[in-house]
C-alpha cells in the first residue's frame, strides 16, 4: 500500500487522487489523470472480459495492461466484482441516446438494430455474455448490471409514452414493459443460439413490440 509520503500532496493517505475517504472502490466520480486511470483500466478490463470471462479476469494482470500500478487498482476497486460495477456504470454513461423519429415503429426499430449491433460486436458481444454469466453467482455483478439496463429502458422508455400521447398505443401502456420486449428475442437469441443476430432479427423483435403493445399485452392493470 501506498506510504503517506507517496500519497499525492493534498490526497489522505490510501485514497486515489480526486476521492474521498470511505467511498466504496470504483464508485467515485474522477477527474483529470485519475479518469485517464480510469479510462484505461476499464479498457483493459472489457478486452479481458471479452477474451476470457470473469473467471479470467485478474486485477494484477488489468494494471499491468493498462500500465498503471497494481496498487491504483487494487485500491481503488478492490475487487474483481468491483471492477466490473464500474465498468458497467461506464457502459451505461456511453451508450448512445436514443433515436427520436417520430413513431413508436421507427423508435423501437431504432432500438432493436442499437442491440443488435451491440450484441453481435467482435468485443461487446462476449463481454456481455461473460457478464450476465457473472451475474448468475455475483450479486454486485448482478445489482450493477441491473443498474446498467434499468439506465437504457429509462433513455428509450420516453418514446412508448409519447406514442401514447399520440394516440398510438392504449393509455396505461408500461413504457419499460415495452422496451424490455423490443431487447427480449435478442438476448434470447445470443444467449441460446448460434443463430446470427441480423437485420431479420432486429425488425421481428421491434414488430412483436409494437403489435403486443398495440394489442394492449402491457397495459398496466390494478
Amino acid at each position: 500500500m501506498t506510504s503517506p509520503s507517496d500519497a499525492p500532496e493534498g490526497t489522505e493517505p490510501g485514497t486515489e487522487p480526486g476521492t474521498e475517504p470511505g467511498t466504496e472502490p470504483g464508485t467515485v466520480r474522477p477527474g483529470g489523470r485519475t479518469a485517464r486511470v480510469r479510462a484505461a483500466v476499464l479498457e483493459a478490463a472489457g478486452d479481458m472480459l471479452a477474451e476470457q470471462g470473469f473467471h479470467g479476469l485478474d486485477l494484477a494482470e488489468v494494471a499491468r495492461r493498462a500500465e498503471v500500478g497494481k496498487t491504483t487498482v487494487y485500491r481503488r476497486w478492490g475487487t474483481v466484482a468491483g471492477l466490473v460495477a464500474d465498468l458497467l456504470t461506464d457502459m451505461a454513461e456511453q451508450s448512445l441516446p436514443r433515436a427520436e423519429t417520430g413513431s413508436l415503429e421507427g423508435d423501437l426499430l431504432a432500438n432493436a438494430r442499437l442491440v443488435r449491433r451491440t450484441l453481435s460486436d467482435p468485443r461487446q458481444g462476449p463481454l456481455f455474455r461473460a457478464v450476465i454469466a457473472a451475474a448468475t453467482g455475483d450479486a454486485r455483478t448482478a445489482e450493477a448490471l441491473h443498474r446498467f439496463y434499468e439506465v437504457r429502458v429509462a433513455e428509450w422508455a420516453p418514446c412508448v409514452r409519447e406514442a401514447v400521447e399520440r394516440g398510438e398505443l392504449p393509455a396505461g401502456t408500461d413504457a419499460a414493459e415495452v422496451v424490455r420486449a423490443v431487447s427480449a428475442p435478442l438476448y434470447y437469441r445470443l444467449l441460446t443460439t448460434d443463430a446470427p443476430l441480423d437485420e431479420d432479427a432486429a425488425r421481428r423483435a421491434a414488430a412483436a413490440a409494437v403489435a403486443a403493445a398495440r394489442a394492449g399485452a402491457f397495459v398496466r392493470t390494478p
